[in-house]
């Protein structure tokens, strides 16, 4: 069995991979596995008969592997995956709602997570314990998560410690982190937030202390304390290279919120010219953006949300509405697609997918599936026991208490 543990392998986004995949005009199409990887890319390796299949019969074969899989099967497709791939879903959604769904799916022996690393952790640690969590392409991190790494997460919260005694500080995790992190929070009375609920858990957080620590997407934490009522003096932003973050312990006392430095490289793309463009474009153009984007990008638009939120509101919003949209490309594509009544279009006229969620090409899908058919499961995730232990108490808080 080839079996790939939670702390890796992480392959970090270079700025050509970044750009790699970036189009203006012409549309984003999946092309075989070796032409893709002539983009210089740093992808995991697979067998070379997946390399140079088309996608007529790439789609041919999944089908074909999905029916003799049959029921011991589930696949999960994040919704910023490429549409070859989510085809082949039983359920998209976002990352909790993926993992909430695989931790139903009691007869299931293979989980195929068709994301990205944090959110295949994190269905490992809510399945049950003879299910199998597999990543189709092992390199599929987060940059956002990886900008988080567990020990300048551990000497972040010694340091606030050290500063703000036990208990004078109450670590928030968005779901974008590894699962070492979600444990950190677990053992220190702290809790897991997703994009829909930041606020709620914000609220929680401070009925039970006078300041918190976000990871690792300061945005979304900045975003969610500006709704609580705080100011930009409330809060302070962590540089994990600098001792005590590049702050003094009288700042660090004063401090409200004290937000990890990381962000999102997908929405950290919007801007508030992008808004207003569309806005001459489209006078009674719906602006809605996710809140990983930075506060004036936010504050600009009509609404923000999560996924599952821009979502449900495009699909309800009335017939010959239009929507610009600040969040993924092959998610907003979709959107139009279904929605051919609306106008919606991405924010950002240079077209850029996820580069994460990008690695998984329809052949790493494959390449699973035939490899659950022979016997062997290849990149199987898991969380080693005391992690999963921890970070499952941090889940249930938000569960539970929210």
């Amino acid at each position: 069995m080839n079996t790939y543990i939670s702390s890796g392998p992480f392959i970090p986004i270079t700025e050509h991979e970044q750009s790699a995949f970036c189009r203006t005009e012409e549309p984003l199409v999946v092309k075989p596995l070796a032409e893709e990887f002539a983009a210089a890319v740093t992808w995991q390796n697979i067998a070379p008969e997946y390399h140079h299949l088309g996608g007529e019969e790439l789609a041919g074969r999944i089908r074909a592997a999905r029916e003799t899989l049959g029921d011991k099967l589930v696949i999960l497709g994040h919704h910023y995956q490429r549409d070859e791939v989510i085809q082949f879903a039983d359920f998209r959604g976002d990352s909790f709602k993926l993992s909430q769904y695989a931790a139903g799916q009691k007869n299931a022996e293979y989980i195929i997570f068709c994301g990205v690393h944090f959110m295949a952790e994190t269905a490992d640690i809510l399945s049950a314990s003879h299910q199998k969590v597999i990543l189709p392409n092992s390199t599929a991190g987060c940059s956002m998560a990886d900008m988080a790494r567990t020990e300048d997460v551990d000497d972040c919260w010694d340091e606030l410690e050290q500063v703000l005694g036990a208990g004078g500080i109450i670590p928030i995790t968005y779901m974008n982190s590894t699962a070492a992190i979600k444990a950190l929070c677990g053992r220190n009375n702290g809790i897991v937030c997703t994009s829909s609920n930041a606020l709620e858990v914000f609220q929680w957080a401070f009925q039970r202390g006078e300041r918190v620590v976000f990871f690792p997407d300061q945005h979304l934490g900045r975003n969610t304390a500006h709704k609580m009522g705080f100011s930009e003096s409330d809060m302070l932003v962590w540089n994990p290279f600098k001792h005590l973050g590049g702050h003094t312990p009288e700042k660090l006392q004063q401090a409200k919120v004290v937000l990890w430095q990381g962000h999102c490289s997908v929405h950290t793309r919007f801007t508030v010219d992008q808004i207003q463009r569309a806005r001459s474009a489209y006078p009674d153009v719906n602006v809605i953006v996710h809140p990983e984007c930075i506060s004036d990008v936010v504050a600009a638009a009509d609404s923000d949300g999560s996924t599952e939120y821009i979502a449900k509101v495009i699909g309800e919003a009335a017939s010959g509405s239009k929507w610009a949209v600040g969040t993924e490309i092959s998610m907003v594509n979709r959107l139009a697609q279904e929605h051919p009544d609306k106008l919606i279009f991405c924010l950002d006229s240079v077209v850029c997918p996820c580069s994460t969620m990008y690695r998984t090409h329809p052949a790493y899908l494959l390449a699973a599936m035939d490899n659950l058919i022979n016997g062997e499961v290849v990149n199987q995730i898991r969380v080693d026991e005391d992690t999963s232990f921890h970070a499952r108490v941090a889940l249930q808080r938000m569960l539970l208490e929210i």
